[in-house]
């Protein structure tokens, strides 16, 4: 039994070092396209930055914020590039193209767009960093592109259509970078 036991570690050990095997989702990809977004308020103020990096199996969005109230805001991904001020709502609905529910809690969900939520400290910053399985560049920058939008309140993860997590606070057109 011992020696079956050793048999298989290693060769448990002897996979770990084939560099053949597929690469783990998340992975960075040398030279992977990127797209930035530069947020603001509705007032105009700089709200931070995102970006989103092509990665093995999905894509990798960072979020990094100023300026806003502290506390939890639900953080998502909408499905037009535009970010017509005061409310944001050109940037549309959350990026759906399966048609699912909101919410990575929800049964029938989450959308494509649904992020964590990003807490926001009382210097007004905040960073939110995920990585989203499945998801594509090309599929992001379509013809009519993507934004990201902050909201004002958390995001309950469940109800749709995003959250209850309030209006829109900080708003920014992804660009390829």
């Amino acid at each position: 039994m011992r020696a079956l036991f050793l048999a298989g570690c290693a060769a448990l050990t002897l996979s770990a070092c084939d560099k053949g095997h597929d690469m783990v989702t998340g992975t960075p990809i040398a030279g992977g396209a990127r797209a930035t977004a530069m947020l603001h308020t509705a007032s105009g103020a700089d709200a931070g930055r995102a970006t989103v990096t092509e990665v093995t199996g999905g894509l990798r969005y960072t979020l990094d914020v100023k300026g806003l109230p502290a506390g939890t805001h639900g953080a998502h991904i909408h499905m037009t590039g535009r970010c017509d001020a005061p409310d944001f709502t050109t940037a549309g609905g959350h990026w759906n193209p399966d048609q699912k529910k909101h919410g990575t809690m929800n049964p029938q969900g989450p959308h494509e767009g649904d992020l964590p939520n990003l807490t926001v400290g009382t210097d007004g910053r905040g960073t939110l960093g995920v990585t989203i399985p499945g998801q594509t560049l090309a599929g992001l920058l379509d013809a009519d592109g993507a934004a990201i939008v902050v909201h004002a309140g958390p995001d309950d993860l469940m109800t749709d259509p995003s959250g209850n997590s309030g209006g829109r606070i900080a708003c920014g057109v992804f660009a390829p970078a």
